[in-house]
């Protein structure tokens, strides 16, 4: 059973930056991939980013395109976040799972691993 540790996320003013950090308690080996998902309030959680860990492959949700990057060294996966708006407030979650194909990445059914969520708020 892999584990997932956050990290990271705060209060923050709007054109600020962040960065969360998600480690796992053990290798996802090279099939690997880990994710981030956010759920605004009031809200369904919806995808953010992504990588797999054999190349570095990486997929972004439209509206963190050009401000958000995701990147993974040894167990851990981190998610700059950049620019910030209000509408980035929501509770991050970090994923991981093995096996995943490059079409499932931004699919949350895909994750077997699930962190514990960590609050990012953007004030205006």
């Amino acid at each position: 059973q892999v584990q997932l540790v956050e990290s990271g996320g705060g209060l923050v003013q709007a054109g600020g930056s962040l960065t969360l950090s998600c480690s796992a308690s053990e290798s996802l080996r090279n099939s690997g991939a880990m994710g981030w998902f956010r759920q605004p309030p009031g809200q369904e959680r919806e995808f953010v980013a992504a990588i797999r860990w054999n190349g570095g492959t990486t997929r972004y949700a439209d509206s963190v395109k050009g401000r958000f990057t995701i990147s993974r060294d040894k167990n851990t996966a981190r998610l700059q976040l950049n620019s910030l708006k209000p509408e980035d407030t929501a509770v991050y979650y970090c994923s991981a799972g093995t096996g995943i194909i490059l079409s499932s990445l931004t699919s949350a059914s895909a994750y077997k691993y699930w962190g514990q969520g960590t609050q990012v708020t953007v004030s205006s």
